[in-house]
């Protein structure tokens, strides 16, 4: 895992520098910058991007390519993150260790930074560095703004706010997670089919993957929560339970949840390696999610 770590952080350093890139051409006269650029480039290990990248690799996309289209991932993820630490949401303190964003700035400017990363992504698909045709363009654009809006992570993140210390089954649980989490992590393997222009077939497995590797990451970060270091966290631990957030960890305790993970991770290993050998570092994403430090 240590050798996958190494490729995570360049990744992750690759998408940074771009995205460092972006800014500089932005209005620099604008007072949001500064907040835009904490919220997104402040750690983090980009592990959205990892996804994006390790799914191209089995296409054998451009790598520059890739980074963009991981640039526009993060933008949405980050303003996901700013706005669910919102007190009117999950009123958290502490975001990768540091504090959040509208305890570093405030609170408005924490909803404005994040509707301006939001709208940054679709700026940076549809912009001149990104080198594939129009009608892909728009088609990138479209299924990010689905999978980000009502019917993905914003309806998803309105179950999670509205199960709240009720009483949600198993399968609502599971819809609920795929749209918060799952529908982002879907677009990042779905946006390798889209620009390969391969058919809908192909789209929908892809697709598949990264909604069930979504769901993987958020059963694994609400285990973490359950039982994991605050000082690894970089976030109190332990909240969604005082919370009575809707997670199946509440529902059917950390032994069956941790088992229903290991299910989720052998379906994907059986998926992805009928891609063959150049799904490997997909398939040591998928490992690494599992792995996470508690």
């Amino acid at each position: 895992m240590s050798n996958f770590s190494s490729k995570l952080n360049i990744i992750a350093k690759n998408t940074d520098v771009y995205l460092k890139r972006v800014f500089s051409r932005q209005n620099n006269y604008s007072n949001l910058i500064t907040p835009m650029k904490y919220g997104i480039l402040s750690g983090g290990k980009k592990f959205r991007s990892a996804i994006v990248v390790n799914t191209g690799k089995i296409f054998e996309i451009d790598y520059k390519k890739l980074i963009i289209i991981s640039a526009a991932v993060e933008c949405i993820h980050s303003y996901s993150l700013i706005h669910d630490d919102l007190p009117a949401m999950d009123d958290d303190d502490l975001r990768r260790g540091k504090p959040s964003m509208h305890k570093k700035f405030n609170e408005f400017i924490a909803i404005l930074a994040g509707n301006s990363l939001l709208t940054l992504a679709f700026e940076i698909l549809s912009g001149n560095d990104l080198k594939i045709p129009q009608k892909l363009k728009t088609e990138l654009i479209r299924t990010l703004s689905n999978y980000s809006g009502h019917s993905g992570l914003a309806g998803g993140q309105y179950f999670d706010l509205t199960f709240e210390n009720k009483k949600i089954s198993r399968k609502n649980i599971i819809n609920m997670q795929t749209k918060k989490t799952g529908k982002l992590f879907g677009f990042c393997c779905e946006s390798i089919a889209i620009i390969k222009e391969e058919s809908m077939n192909s789209r929908n497995l892809l697709k598949d993957i990264g909604l069930k590797i979504g769901l993987l990451f958020q059963i694994v970060d609400d285990l973490i929560d359950f039982r994991g270091d605050r000082a690894i966290v970089g976030k109190p631990t332990k909240r969604d339970q005082k919370k009575g957030k809707a997670t199946l960890v509440n529902l059917l305790g950390y032994r069956q949840s941790l088992n229903f993970a290991q299910k989720l991770k052998n379906k994907l290993d059986r998926q992805i390696k009928k891609y063959g050998t150049k799904a490997h570092d997909l398939l040591e994403s998928v490992e690494f999610i599992l792995n996470r430090e508690f």
